[in-house]
């Protein structure tokens, strides 16, 4: 029986303080409100971003990897091409495309069967083209994640002198500094403080765990490269 009675206690005093932490933010001066208004957008659309993002890295592993498992057993840059038109997300199949695209070209142009070294620096080149409008595909939005993580504490910090600032006005008008009077510009310096750090730590973290997922892909956009031009170089010789 006690324990229902601390139960029923417990939920009412977390009620009680939702219900005091609303009306402490309905009651704050408008520039407050317009702080924590600002700071929630951030917040909200760094989330969807980091969501999106996810998800995008995540598709980008799998499909590579399913990629790469036929390049690696097929022997036929053709059918790897029509294999590659499945894997979309995957920027390892789109070079491929690029540079088996680059490589069809230049040898309908061709009378002779070998490849010479112009020919290969221009697969080189669309490789290197590919690979760069992947990386810029990558970093998508990532620019957001960044204003977030740098610039939100300091929208927070603005709301934090703002409500001290409105403490002290308090102070001035009531001609007295009991805790009645100052205690709601401090809470609500707090309340701006705690939001713009909420919304500014995941964007970093998120920030720095993309970015080594981007060099990651950068890096095996170029070990990829490498082995294109070299299977070219091996099968049309120069």
């Amino acid at each position: 029986m006690n324990d229902q009675v601390d139960i029923v206690s417990g939920v009412c005093y977390f009620l009680k303080s939702k219900m005091n932490f609303i009306q402490l933010i309905l009651k704050a001066s408008i520039i407050v409100k317009i702080v924590l208004l600002v700071l929630l957008f951030f917040s909200v659309f760094s989330w969807a971003i980091i969501y999106f993002k996810r998800k995008t890295f995540k598709n980008a592993q799998a499909e590579s990897e399913k990629f790469m498992s036929v390049f690696k057993k097929s022997r036929n840059l053709a059918e790897v091409n029509n294999a590659s038109q499945k894997y979309k997300s995957s920027p390892l199949a789109s070079l491929f495309q690029s540079g088996f695209k680059t490589l069809a070209y230049i040898k309908k142009a061709k009378t002779e069967s070998h490849l010479t070294s112009e020919n290969l620096e221009s697969i080189n080149r669309a490789l290197i083209k590919a690979s760069n409008k992947e990386v810029s595909r990558l970093e998508k939005m990532m620019s957001f994640l960044a204003t977030t993580g740098s610039v939100t504490p300091f929208i927070g910090l603005f709301g934090t002198v703002w409500g001290i600032m409105d403490s002290f006005i308090g102070i001035g008008m009531e001609k007295t500094a009991s805790l009645t009077t100052v205690a709601p510009g401090i809470a609500e310096a707090l309340v701006a403080t705690a939001l713009g750090l909420f919304a500014a730590i995941p964007a970093v973290i998120a920030y720095n765990h993309f970015l080594q997922k981007i060099k990651e892909s950068v890096s095996d956009m170029e070990d990829f490269s490498i082995e294109f031009i070299s299977i070219t170089e091996r099968l049309y010789g120069i």
